[in-house]
This record gives structure tokens, C-alpha cells and sequence, in this order.
């Protein structure tokens, strides 16, 4: 007999420790019984539009009929084989699709569990390719402050130190290089001043700079700010000047949600890696990529070690990988960029009135990203609660109220969605005092 919602809820307090949550003084959670469309349906029986589309990778929404299809298909089949020394037909199959959709120079696919480890691989990748090349001094990364690239060790030290979720590791974390965060906003008149200090921090540090790495366009969880692509376009050409690679994490910015499949090609510019996770299996389970080009892969392998040393356990397992080529053919094979564009102004419609409301610092949309800013930071016990009243789910962060919604999401459940941020950002009880 399935348990009750205070039973759930009972074992969960008893057992359970969620993300960025305190054990003993928890925030409130909501038991999800089923969850299809855009719809998430409660263990009580209410239904929520979800606008975050579980941490921005179920695109397609949840239980479609075509990544159900995969995931039964192949599991009749094998759910899992070690990939060291072994291969299969989906990995395989995944690895030529990454590589033909993404930016030309990038052919060879290195597969990990998730977007914190795609990360982790790309700065080895970067560390070992400059030692193959003679050049074991490069050991430093450059990057943007305001930016995230996950929650594992090497991922964090790369986040914000001041304004990032992990000062108190900050002992412990390599030290890098971080540049001013870019000013000049997506869509604004371009300022060549933009780029002049990370061009100067650059140019002082470089010879001991591995690698660059950055959220193109788009910095996500720290702070949802979208900058102007010729800061992306400058970059590249700098990393050029001084042999240094530029990493792209595009984790959360992949597969369309910014209006481009790629956000890099918002700048017209391809990386040397690439890091690609969360809606790369249409939010179905865990998968992430690490792309680079031959040049990148043929130096590591013919020098050093002459093996990249990396290798996770569930690297590149069948299920994911069968469900990821699905998802990308879905996306594929419909009129993403039409509905992204669709998605973008009913955002900017539906969160534009929030401008004038009295805590509300800045409203901005970019493809199928919407974010309120307030002026002080979210009530994260009250604001959740508010959210699910209103029959939405919205998590904020920080001082930010923002969606993600999943693609499939209609006009009428998008106009809700808008709504129930206009009602809550106007009522004024989101905002801790």
C-alpha cells in the first residue's frame, strides 16, 4: 500500500538530507507521486506546472513516449557494461551525434556521470594536454567571477570565491585566476573596454595558465546573467594569442535553451573542450559529455602517460546513452528554435510587469530563461511554499526567482507560470527581511 503524504514526508525528516538543505532544521519538500507533460502531480493529489524543468534538463517534459520507448528498448537488451576495454552501439552511436551537432573542430567524446564531472575532466584534459606539450607550469585555469561549474572539488575552485556557494572549502580548493565578470549585457551596444581585464589578466599570467573556462553567454547558478557574445568572441581570440585552451561549459546552456543550439554560437566561436550534461538526456538519468578537438586528444595520447587518465564507473553507460539519442533527436527532428522563440516572448510578457514592483531589482529574458532579481535575498522556507499554493513550482536562489520551463510548456501553463511570479514578487513576503 503505497504511504500516505505524512508518512512520506515522516521517513523523509527521518532519513533523508536534500541539496544546499540543513538536516536538522529543514526546508519543506514536497512529495512528488507522478510527473508527466510539464506537470508535477503531489502524493496529495494537487498538480504543479513546473517551471525549472527539474534543474533545466527535462526539456521534453516528463514520460514521453519517445524516450520511454529508448529506455525500454535498450534495457531489454544490456543496462550496463564497463566501458574500459569494452564498447556498444549506443555510446558509440551518441558519440558520432554529439560530434556532428556540435561546433566543427570538436570530434572526440569523452563520457562522464555528470556536469560536475564533465568539469573535472575538462580542467585534467587541460592540465595534461599543456604537460604533453613540455609546458607542466601551465597548472593555473582563468575564469569569470559570477560564474558555477559544480560542486566537486576542482569544479569549485573554478566558481565564484566571493559570491559562489563554497567560501568555506576555499582553503582547501586550488587557487586560480579570476577576471572581472563581464558588464556589457546581451543585446546592449557593445563596449571593447568589456574585455581589457581579463585581457590584462591574462597576458600577465600567461605562462602559467592552462586553460580558460566559462559559461558562454549565459552565467547560470551564479547569478543568471546574460552577457554580450563579442566578450565570447574576444576571449577566444586571446586564448589564441597565448596558447591557452578555452573550456566552455555549456551544462546548463546546451541544447537550445538560450535560442541557439550551442550558446557559443551566439559569438560564431568554437572551444577546444566543451562540456555538455543536464538536458542531454531529456532529464531521464544521469549522462554528461567532455568534447575536444584531435589536435587536443592526439597531444595527450602521444605524449606523457600516452593515455588520458580518467575513468568513471558508469562512463558512457547504455541506458543514458540510449536515451540522450533520443532526446537530441527528438529536439532535432521538431521546431526547437521556433518554440524557443515563442517561449522568449511570453517570458518577456508574462515577468516584464515585475520591473515596477517595489523589490525588484531587474527583470531579464533570454530564449527560454526568465529571471526576476530582487533586492534582497528569497525567503527559501516561505517563497517554495508560495510557489506550490499558487499550483507552479519555482525554486529560487539567492535573489533571484527564476524558470527554465520545459519546452513542451503551452501558452495558457506559461501564462500561469508568469502569474504566479507576478503575485508572489508582488505580495512582498518572498523577500527575507
Amino acid at each position: 500500500m503505497p504511504r500516505s503524504p505524512d508518512d512520506i514526508l515522516a521517513a523523509d525528516r527521518k532519513t533523508v538530507w536534500h541539496p544546499y538543505a540543513s538536516f536538522i532544521n529543514a526546508p519543506p519538500v514536497f512529495p512528488v507521486q507522478s510527473a508527466s507533460g510539464v506537470k508535477l502531480k503531489l502524493a496529495d493529489g494537487r498538480e504543479l506546472i513546473d517551471g525549472m524543468s527539474s534543474w533545466w534538463c527535462a526539456i521534453h517534459g516528463y514520460n514521453h513516449p519517445r524516450l520511454n520507448e529508448a529506455v525500454h528498448v535498450q534495457l531489454a537488451s544490456m543496462s550496463h557494461v564497463m566501458f574500459g576495454g569494452l564498447t556498444h552501439e549506443p555510446a558509440v552511436r551518441l558519440a558520432g551525434r554529439l560530434a556532428d551537432i556540435t561546433p566543427a573542430p570538436l570530434q572526440c567524446v569523452f563520457f562522464a556521470d555528470s556536469g560536475s564531472v564533465a568539469v573535472e575532466v575538462a580542467i585534467k584534459m587541460a592540465i595534461q594536454y599543456q604537460a604533453a606539450l613540455g609546458r607542466a607550469d601551465r597548472r593555473k585555469l582563468l575564469t569569470i567571477r559570477g560564474g558555477y561549474h559544480g560542486d566537486t572539488l576542482g569544479a569549485m575552485s573554478v566558481c565564484d570565491p566571493v559570491t559562489g556557494m563554497h567560501d568555506l572549502f576555499r582553503p582547501v580548493l586550488p587557487e586560480h585566476y579570476f577576471a572581472d565578470r563581464p558588464s556589457v549585457r546581451f543585446g546592449e551596444k557593445w563596449d571593447a573596454s568589456d574585455a581589457a581585464p581579463f585581457e590584462r589578466l591574462l597576458a600577465a599570467h600567461a605562462d602559467d595558465i592552462a586553460a580558460v573556462i566559462l559559461e558562454p553567454i549565459v552565467q547560470g547558478a551564479g547569478g543568471m546573467w546574460f552577457y554580450h557574445p563579442e566578450y565570447l568572441r574576444n576571449v577566444r581570440a586571446l586564448c589564441d594569442r597565448h596558447g591557452v585552451l578555452l573550456i566552455a561549459d555549456e551544462i546548463a546552456t546546451g541544447f537550445g535553451r538560450t535560442g541557439r543550439l550551442f550558446a557559443c554560437e551566439h559569438a560564431g566561436i568554437a572551444p577546444d573542450i566543451l562540456c555538455l550534461g543536464k538536458a542531454l538526456t531529456g532529464g531521464y538519468m544521469t549522462l554528461a559529455a567532455t568534447l575536444t578537438t584531435r589536435a587536443v586528444a592526439e597531444a595527450i595520447s602521444a605524449g606523457g602517460r600516452g593515455a588520458f587518465m580518467h575513468g568513471p564507473t558508469f562512463m558512457a553507460n547504455p541506458l543514458a546513452c540510449a536515451t540522450a539519442s533520443a532526446s537530441v533527436d527528438l529536439l532535432l527532428e521538431q521546431p526547437w528554435q521556433a518554440r524557443i522563440v515563442a517561449l522568449e516572448s511570453g517570458l518577456r510578457a508574462g515577468l516584464e510587469p515585475c520591473r515596477a514592483m517595489r523589490d525588484v531589482a531587474d527583470v531579464r529574458v533570454l530564449g527560454a530563461i526568465g529571471v526576476v532579481e530582487l533586492n534582497r535575498p528569497v525567503d527559501m522556507v516561505r517563497a517554495p511554499e508560495e510557489f506550490v499554493r499558487r499550483n507552479v513550482w519555482v525554486r529560487p536562489f539567492g535573489r533571484l526567482i527564476y524558470v527554465m520551463p520545459p519546452y513542451i510548456i503551452d501558452t495558457a501553463d506559461l501564462a500561469t507560470l508568469c502569474a504566479a511570479i507576478r503575485d508572489v514578487v508582488a505580495s512582498g513576503i518572498v523577500t527575507a527581511q
